[in-house]
């Protein structure tokens, strides 16, 4: 623990808390104070000025990162629909099928990071909201996983398609890559993540939309960012 306790020491001696970092320097900077051996995680946290409890910013949603988030994630799709079963095999989807998955996540299978479905799925899936509610594997319209267009549902996921979805404290945290993708790549998908950021912003909203940005690997100190989303 000490060792640790080192590594993060350096780590933070690295950090100017005082200021805002432009984007192009937060996505140099959270490279070199990741204390980890392994290939961290970095996550841009926004705190914006929301109320949870209002429908219109109960934010939720998803977006596609130009340079994926470094991340593979196992793909289950539903559909009772032959054709769009095809459409999703083709597209890499890792299961497809319909009742027979059904039965298996009632019997606790859950070997899978994201379900899509067609409508005529979501039947069936509503029963099991107790079970794929808390786990966050409910398909949802607004962030494009109940869907027609099943094969480029999976595209955009297997290409590093991530969601979003405000906390009851109004923060959203994304995933926007590892320590090991090129600061520019890194660059680009925040720059992706605000632009989606700002044009999520209700209009119901008073005062300051943006309290804070930050951006932090796995283990090591945040990284505070311009506020700007323009």
């Amino acid at each position: 623990m000490a060792k640790l306790g080192k590594k993060l020491q350096e780590a933070l001696k690295l950090v100017d808390s005082t200021k805002k970092y432009s984007i192009e320097e937060a996505a140099d900077l959270v490279k070199k104070v990741s204390i980890t051996k392994f290939d961290a995680t970095v996550t841009v946290t926004f705190r914006l000025n929301l109320d949870p409890r209002k429908a219109e910013q109960n934010l939720r949603g998803s977006i596609a990162l130009p340079n994926g988030s470094g991340k593979t994630r196992k793909v289950l799709a539903l559909s009772r629909q032959d054709a769009k079963l095809n459409e999703a095999k083709e597209a890499g989807a890792d299961f497809y099928g319909n009742q027979e998955y059904l039965d298996q996540i009632k019997g606790g299978w859950f070997d899978f990071d994201i379900i899509v479905a067609t409508p005529d799925m979501m039947g069936e899936l509503g029963k099991l909201g107790k079970i794929l509610g808390p786990k966050g594997l409910m398909p949802n319209a607004k962030t494009g996983t109940v869907t027609m267009e099943l094969g480029k549902a999976v595209t955009e996921i297997k290409n590093g398609k991530v969601e979003y979805r405000v906390d009851k404290e109004g923060n959203i945290a994304i995933i926007v890559g590892k320590t090991s993708f090129d600061a520019n790549k890194l660059a680009e998908n925040i720059k992706a993540c605000y632009a989606v950021m700002a044009k999520a912003k209700p209009n119901t909203v008073k005062g300051t939309y943006v309290k804070n940005v930050s951006l932090a690997p796995t283990m090591g100190p945040g990284i505070k960012l311009t506020t700007d989303l323009n």
